[in-house]
């Protein structure tokens, strides 16, 4: 029997890179998915992909910095599959550069989609998590405990849903809702091959002091650990998936 049998799973960010290996996992779990991101055209490629391995997944195009748009989802997933057991807030890019060259505007458009999107989907689906005793999953970011100095908005922003994932595990054991955090390091997605361009993948190991460049599969695979029935026990936990940068206690 598959794990997550039954279960509806909404997965942001869900087109591309770590959010569309988590989709993938779910659904070969059992779970129902709902995927959201910007680009139709990308969510229906994890949909189709999803249905020829047998899985059930539908999508749902939202720009989750708009703040009406997480309750549509949430609705969108009740009204496709019954209700809501996981979220996984994994969307939110947020640009890199030198601190005295980034704006207001850019520092506004990284909080806007990955805190306050997860912030609002997270508020609309909170009455269908404690019905169901669901799961709550913030995607956050290793950059969140340590910041490197072209990553002010990221991680300051990564740092943000760490702590709104404590206060949400709180919320959580009274109304009987399972919440944690997931940190992943540097991913072998789409941004981080281009970063690869300008430096050999073995020279950005050894200068990272990290073990090797991981996959987006490697953080799909602990969010099914950590979201089926062996991870219940974790609750208030921000894991730290990154090869080693972590330095810190």
């Amino acid at each position: 029997m598959q794990k997550l049998n039954g279960k509806t799973a909404i997965v942001t960010g869900g087109s591309r890179g770590i959010g569309r290996a988590i989709a993938l996992r779910l659904a070969q779990d059992g779970a129902n998915v709902v995927v959201c991101a910007r680009g139709a055209e990308a969510l229906e490629e994890v949909v189709l992909t999803i249905a020829k391995t047998g899985g059930t997944a539908s999508s749902i195009v939202a720009d989750l910095r708009d703040p009406v748009q997480p309750a549509r989802v949430a609705s969108f997933a009740i009204e496709m599959y019954g209700g809501i057991d996981i979220i996984v807030n994994n969307a939110g890019a947020t640009r890199r550069g030198e601190f005295v060259e980034l704006s207001d505007d850019d520092w506004a458009d990284g909080f806007a989609l990955k805190f306050f999107g997860a912030v609002r989907l997270t508020r609309a689906a909170w009455p269908q998590l404690k019905a169901r005793a669901g799961s709550l999953l913030n995607i956050s970011g290793a950059g969140g405990r340590t910041p490197g100095p072209e990553f002010t908005i990221g991680g300051s922003v990564n740092a943000a849903v760490l702590s709104f994932t404590k206060a949400m595990a709180d919320v959580g054991i009274r109304d009987g809702v399972q919440v944690n955090a997931i940190n992943p390091g540097t991913i072998r997605t789409a941004r981080m091959k281009m970063r690869l361009a300008t430096i050999s993948e073995s020279q950005f190991v050894k200068e990272s002091q990290i073990t090797r460049i991981g996959e987006p599969e490697d953080v799909a695979n602990l969010v099914a650990y950590v979201v089926g029935p062996e991870g219940r026990f974790l609750q208030g936990s921000l894991i730290d998936l990154d090869g080693g940068s972590t330095k810190t206690m």
